[in-house]
């Protein structure tokens, strides 16, 4: 194997860790204070969604917290449905750095 297409595998790896970042007003309050959230998949460790956060966004992380939330029960026109579980990651960056998820990657 080249040393290229190893170098795509970790980087498309990396880009499958992070879903999306998460834009609530109360994410926005605390991306002020240094803080990030992204949605990542359920199997992401925290070392996982550290690791991608560096390497994609070229910051410090010091340290990433975890939320699983499982999905809701909800009804439409009498039919019970089910919200998918989902996997919030809060990073942590280091002092000075910052990441601005409203612009693209």
């Amino acid at each position: 194997m080249s040393k290229s297409s190893k170098t795509n595998n970790v980087t498309a790896k990396m880009y499958d860790t992070i879903v999306r970042p998460v834009i609530t007003e109360k994410s926005m309050i605390s991306s002020e204070a240094g803080k990030v959230t992204f949605l990542v998949p359920l199997s992401a460790s925290k070392d996982d969604v550290k690791a991608a956060v560096e390497a994609i966004f070229n910051v410090k992380v010091n340290k990433v917290n975890t939320i699983r939330q499982f999905g809701k029960e909800k009804r439409f026109k009498g039919y019970v449905g089910q919200r998918s579980d989902f996997k919030k990651a809060i990073v942590s960056l280091a002092e000075g750095q910052n990441i601005d998820v409203t612009t693209g990657i």
